[in-house]
C-alpha cells in the first residue's frame, strides 16, 4: 500500500459515502424481514400455546415477541438516522458548492477591484471632464476671434482699395478703354457719389473690359 495515496476528490468521498449508506439500508430491510418474519411465527406459537393452555410458555414468548418489535423499533430508527444522514451530506455537500461558488466570485471581485481602482477611475473621468471643457472654451474662443477678425469694419474698405488699386492698374495699362465703362454710384438720393465700390460696381467694370 502506497503512503502517498492520492486524496479523493469531494465528489468522489460523496459516492463513496452514498453507496456505504445505501448498503446500510438495504441491511437494515433485510433484517426488518427477518424480525417480521420472526414476529409472526411468535404470533402462531403463542396461539398454540394458548389454546393449550401453557400460560408459562405463553409468556416466555410474548416477552420474546415484544424484545422482537422492540428491535424492529430501533430498526426503522436507525434506518431514518441513515436516511437523515445521507440528506445531510448532500446538503454538506451543495452548501461547499455555494460556498466555493461565493469564494470564486470574491476572487474575481478582488483582481477587478485591484485592475480597476473606483477612486483612480473616478480622478481619470474628472481630468476628462475638466479638460473637455477647457477645450470646448478654446474652441469657442477661437471661433469667436475668428469671427471677429473676419468682420471687421475696416475689411469692407481695405477689400474696396485693393479691387480700386488694380482696376486702376488694369486703367493705366489700357489708358482710355475705360472711358465707356459705366460709373458705380453709392449713396441716397442728393448726396455726392462715394469713392467706395459695391459688387455690383466690381462686376459691371471686369464686364465692359471684356467688351472692348
Amino acid at each position: 500500500m502506497s503512503f502517498f495515496a492520492k486524496k479523493p476528490t469531494v465528489e468522489e468521498q460523496l459516492r463513496q459515502n452514498d453507496r456505504v449508506l445505501r448498503k446500510t439500508q438495504r441491511d437494515l430491510e433485510r433484517d426488518r424481514t427477518k424480525l417480521d418474519k420472526e414476529e409472526k411465527k411468535l404470533e402462531m406459537e403463542i396461539k398454540k400455546a394458548a389454546k393449550q393452555g401453557n400460560k408459562q410458555a405463553c409468556t416466555i414468548l410474548a416477552k420474546q415477541l415484544v424484545q422482537l418489535r422492540n428491535q424492529k423499533t430501533r430498526s426503522y430508527a436507525a434506518g431514518s438516522r441513515v436516511g437523515a444522514v445521507g440528506n445531510q451530506q448532500k446538503l454538506m455537500h451543495s452548501n461547499m458548492k455555494m460556498a466555493t461558488a461565493m469564494g470564486t466570485t470574491t476572487k474575481t471581485m478582488q483582481q477587478m477591484n485591484k485592475v480597476m481602482d473606483p477612486m483612480k477611475t473616478a480622478k481619470v473621468m474628472q481630468e476628462f471632464e475638466k479638460e473637455s471643457t477647457k477645450m470646448e472654451m478654446s474652441e469657442e474662443m477661437i471661433s469667436d476671434t475668428l469671427d471677429d477678425i473676419l468682420t471687421e469694419s475696416g475689411d469692407e474698405e481695405e477689400e474696396d482699395a485693393i479691387v480700386s488699386k488694380v482696376l486702376d492698374e488694369i486703367g493705366i495699362e489700357i489708358s482710355g478703354k475705360l472711358v465707356n465703362a459705366p460709373a458705380a454710384h453709392r449713396g441716397k438720393l442728393g448726396e455726392a457719389s462715394s469713392s467706395r465700390m459695391t459688387d455690383d460696381d466690381i462686376e459691371k467694370q471686369l464686364a465692359a473690359l471684356k467688351d472692348l
